[in-house]
């Protein structure tokens, strides 16, 4: 069948920006706040949790979680991600995008508050309960990366769907900001009202009773924006793409549409509707996808996964290389919460000034660059950044040197959001057929989490020191070392960067050959 194209989706696809798009905007973004508040929050945390539960006043250093526990903590919910991310991908085609859309949410919300209210008489315990609530936690954010691109990307029109996908991801920057946010204004106010000696003068004192309350706090507070957006995704109609082209009803299609844009659409003629319902069926693992769309999941996966090692690895041990370049002081010579307190504000300004640009830039140009030019700019860019930190490493480390390699190290941040952070995201959510889209996203998005758990745990034993590994680690191949495998990862990331189609200015269904006959395609 030549592809017709519905009254209902041309509707869409020319509408002018309204409010329905900023009010689609909020609704999914507050999902993505809440994603990047609850993934990255536990990187705050970490060394707080270890001076509470792993601290030896007999040694001289402050406690930190032992090797396999800091990879569980800071990995099990990118586990639970990836798990939601392939599940809630092929219900979303299933069942609806918005049938699931409400249960994510839910999901998110209890899982971290029982975070936070994490129990047990052990340490061992407390981090036991911690990390099965996070786990759940991780696959509730799974379903919200799958299920809102999907639904943004069937709800804008062409012309500015690129800024809308995008504008709905860039609200992880300030997801990050606001943990960064609620982390230092959480341990000031107990800071101040709990005043503690440093751990080289009073290794007991250092750690007031109260500092338990502090992570707790921190972990439950991100639940509050994303909980005042549930009754808005409970409103929100079923996407047209999904009700007219799988659900095979077109009437209610129009009907949904007609109330959001506020316009009448005509209902299709029969010979158009007879059409669509004939329309094609083939599968994920028929012939056909692997003939038309084979050579695109190869390229959504490989790049999500590659950046995802990097950009992973970077964000959830920042207050690591941070330490190890002397702009966060020796954890001895603080209590427990102004290291807190230290650690939120060094990432804060990292996020204020790398990260939440760069989405932005994204947002901005995506419908102008396009998606494809985009991408192989930030991995160029992240790649060049990366080998200007590793190769002059020592001379970073030295005082005089310390504002150099920040500015630097957030440039990669500020490229991986103006580049393949936001990109490999908005493009699995249009180059794919309506009846396979979420389930492709989701795909693609598990492929990436995939690459976060590698740079995760893989991060945290690379970057040990040859000659002076941390307390229980094996000697790894250094922060330089790391710095430069990074820098590789980037660099195939460009390479793969090149099988990725361009989708700026064209429909949803133009762009996948929805119901386009084979000698057509």
């Amino acid at each position: 069948m030549a592809g017709t194209q519905l009254n209902v989706l041309v509707s869409l696809d020319q509408a002018k920006t309204q409010w329905y798009h900023f009010m689609a905007i909020v609704i999914a973004g507050m999902g993505f706040f809440t994603d990047a508040y609850d993934l990255f929050c536990i990187a705050l945390v970490t060394k707080l949790l270890g001076r509470i539960y792993y601290t030896d006043p007999t040694a001289s250093t402050p406690g930190t979680l032992p090797p396999s526990v800091s990879a569980a903590v800071n990995g099990v919910a990118l586990c639970g991600t990836l798990a939601g991310q392939l599940f809630f991908g092929w219900l979303g085609d299933k069942l609806g995008r918005k049938s699931v859309y409400g249960f994510t949410l839910i999901l998110m919300v209890l899982c971290s508050v029982a975070s936070g209210l994490s129990f047990g008489h052990t340490a061992k315990s407390v981090i036991a309960t911690l990390c099965f609530f996070r786990f759940w936690l991780g696959f509730g954010i799974g379903g919200d990366y799958p299920l809102s691109a999907t639904i943004m990307s069937e709800y804008a029109n062409k012309k500015t769907r690129g800024a809308f996908i995008a504008a709905v991801f860039a609200m992880q920057g300030f997801g990050i900001l606001f943990g960064t946010i609620v982390a230092i204004v959480v341990s000031a106010a107990f800071r101040n009202a709990y005043p503690a000696p440093s751990y080289a003068v009073d290794p007991v004192g250092s750690l007031v009773p109260q500092a338990d309350y502090v992570w707790r706090v921190i972990l439950m507070f991100g639940t509050i924006p994303a909980a005042l957006t549930y009754y808005w995704r409970m409103k929100m109609p079923e996407t047209a793409r999904y009700t007219a082209l799988i659900a095979k009803n077109t009437k209610q299609a129009a009907a949904d549409m007609s109330k959001v844009l506020q316009k009448e659409i005509e209902d299709e003629h029969e010979e158009v509707q007879r059409q669509v319902v004939a329309g094609d069926n083939w599968g994920l693992f028929s012939a056909q996808f692997v003939r038309r769309h084979g050579l695109h999941l190869v390229a959504t996966t490989s790049t999500w996964f590659l950046l995802d090692i990097a950009f992973y690895s970077q964000n959830l041990f920042q207050k690591d290389i941070f330490t190890k370049v002397g702009w966060i002081p020796e954890a001895k010579t603080m209590n427990a919460i102004e290291e807190l307190f230290r650690i939120a504000r060094a990432q804060a300004l990292i996020a204020l000034c790398g990260t939440i640009p760069g989405y932005w830039f994204t947002v901005a140009l995506i419908d102008i660059m396009g998606r494809f030019w985009i991408q192989l700019m930030g991995f160029l860019m992240m790649t060049v950044f990366m080998i200007a930190l590793a190769v002059p490493y020592e001379h970073w480390t030295h005082p005089a040197h310390h504002t150099g390699f920040v500015v630097l190290y957030g440039l990669t941040f500020f490229f991986a959001n103006f580049g393949p952070n936001s990109t490999t995201f908005i493009v699995p959510a249009e180059i794919f057929p309506a009846r396979l889209r979420s389930t492709c996203h989701g795909i693609s998005a598990a492929a990436g989490k995939a690459g976060a758990i590698v740079g995760a745990f893989g991060f945290l034993y690379a970057a040990q020191d040859p000659k002076k590994p941390d307390h229980g680690y094996a000697p790894g191949i250094g922060i330089r070392n790391a710095l430069f495998v990074l820098a590789g990862t980037n660099l195939l990331g460009t390479v793969m960067t090149l099988l990725v189609p361009e989708s700026k200015g064209k429909s949803l269904e133009e762009i996948s050959k929805e119901n386009v006959d084979e000698e057509a395609a």
